[in-house]
């Protein structure tokens, strides 16, 4: 993929995150520093949804992604098993804040990755993309599963 390609896939990215302002289940919008970003999104919010993920899979859309939803915050730790296409994981406390971005995890590996304590979302979008787009610890998600009440950005 060509950079100029890149450049102008992350202008629409961020472009998509700044005209909507509605929260929407499929949708999961990013705010930080470096701007606005939007995904469609999957959701595995059951334990079966959350154990086969995006596993299988050949390719993901650049502006889809999957968002894991656990019923309370907890240890995250995932792996690649089955998964055939590098990805970016993002994961969440319960008020939609990243405290952790892992890049590029490799398809099929079985190291664990560790999230940390205290996450309660994670979003899985195609590897590189999140460090292209300046996603990093601090930035907020907003989704209508995160508790409005307590959200960092909410709906």
């Amino acid at each position: 993929m060509g950079s100029r390609f890149v450049a102008v896939l992350i202008g629409l990215l961020v472009w998509a995150g700044v005209a909507s302002a509605e929260c929407a289940p499929d949708r999961v919008e990013l705010r930080g520093d470096w701007g606005e970003a939007a995904f469609n999104v999957e959701l595995a919010d059951t334990p079966t949804s959350r154990s086969v993920g995006l596993m299988n899979r050949e390719a993901m859309a650049m502006s889809a992604g999957m968002l894991f939803i656990y019923p309370a915050p907890r240890r995250a730790v995932f792996w690649m098993k089955n998964t055939l296409i590098p990805l970016d994981m993002i994961f969440a406390d319960a008020r939609g804040v990243v405290q952790r971005v892992h890049s590029n995890a490799i398809p099929l590996d079985l190291t664990h990755i560790d999230g940390g304590d205290g996450i309660q979302y994670v979003l899985e979008i195609n590897g590189g993309l999140a460090e292209r787009i300046g996603i990093v610890p601090g930035s907020e998600l907003r989704h209508p599963m995160i508790g409005q009440e307590t959200a960092a950005w909410a709906c």
